[in-house]
């Protein structure tokens, strides 16, 4: 069984933030395998289902982003997970507009929500999907830069019409990059994928 977790902020507010990727992103993952959420447990609301004949469990905290770990530690003892077993999607604003990045292992990069999770889990080894957030490649905003694209202000802000565009291509995308890693592996996913990213113009 895996543990797919998708990280947000609850509550209509912050449904559309760009914070709210990892939402998006299980909540369509769900849509497409017919997976509902339709169970409380551990501070998340959980589905239970199959992806390429793979058990699975998706997720998706409701502690609010900076107490994360708070719902994915307890999720993983309950259900016996070891990290190897744990996959989490989340918005990545040192990412361009629409990237994705698949990793095995990392630190948090100064994301609020997986840094909780790395305290919570005492390990930094387990699967993480990135969708990036940041500057389209070849664009310099003006107004958010560096540090400052880390505040409420940006994170949690609206996508633009031209960004909800992009970002409802590269959802789907996600979902293919997760069938793609329960049924191919992770090597495969990351070659698959971080190299679309090196070479595909076409989301940008």
């Amino acid at each position: 069984m895996k543990l797919i977790v998708g990280l947000g902020n609850p509550g209509r507010i912050y449904a559309e933030s760009r914070h709210n990727l990892g939402f998006r992103c299980v909540n369509l993952l769900g849509r497409k395998h017919g997976i509902e959420f339709n169970k409380r447990q551990c501070k998340s609301r959980i589905g239970v289902g199959e992806i390429g004949g793979v058990r699975v469990i998706l997720a998706k905290p409701q502690t609010y982003m900076n107490l994360s770990g708070e719902s994915v530690a307890p999720l993983m003892q309950y259900y016996k997970l070891a990290p190897a077993d744990l996959l989490v999607i989340y918005d990545d604003v040192d990412l361009p507009l629409g990237k994705i990045r698949i990793r095995e292992r990392g630190n948090h990069g100064g994301h609020n929500g997986m840094k909780s999770i790395i305290e919570h889990l005492g390990t930094q080894d387990f699967a993480r999907i990135r969708v990036g957030i940041g500057p389209k490649e070849g664009s310099e905003p003006p107004r958010f830069s560096g540090p400052s694209m880390r505040t409420p202000d940006f994170v949690l802000g609206n996508f633009s019409p031209e960004e909800k565009a992009i970002i409802a291509e590269v959802c789907p995308r996600v979902v293919e990059a997760v069938h793609c890693l329960l049924t191919e592996g992770i090597g495969t996913a990351m070659n698959r994928y971080n190299a679309e990213n090196r070479t595909n113009r076409g989301i940008e």
